[in-house]
């Protein structure tokens, strides 16, 4: 099992930046590839960024390319996302995810643990 906690949501405005950090408790961390993905209102679940165990692989969704980096830090049991140039379409739940394996995948449906959400809110 892989516990995880998001931590770093709030309230900016459009422009600005926010880091969202996710920590991992449980099995150990560096196994597990991870990934980010974003619930709006009313919407489904959508693929934000992911990352392989070792950080060599990375993958972004095409509104969040150039904008959105996601990184990790396995000593740490922790993976982050920083959010630049944020837009109120940005506005969402932020989910963290783990895979039960070392690839990232960019399909909801291929990770296994999951966070609770945290509310990111980009207003203009």
């Amino acid at each position: 099992q892989v516990q995880l906690v998001e931590s770093g949501g709030g309230l900016v405005q459009a422009g600005g930046s926010l880091r969202l950090s996710c920590a991992a408790s449980g099995r150990t961390f560096g196994r597990n590839g991870m990934g980010w993905f974003r619930q709006a209102p009313g919407k489904g679940r959508d693929f934000v960024a992911a990352i392989s165990w070792s950080g060599g692989s990375t993958y972004y969704g095409d509104s969040v390319k150039g904008r959105f980096t996601i990184s990790r830090d396995n000593a740490k049991n922790t993976a982050y996302l920083q959010m630049n140039s944020l837009k109120p379409a940005d506005t969402a739940v932020y989910y963290c995810a783990a895979r039960g394996t070392r690839v990232a995948v960019t399909t909801d449906t291929g990770y296994d643990y999951w966070g609770q959400g945290i509310q990111v809110t980009v207003s203009s």
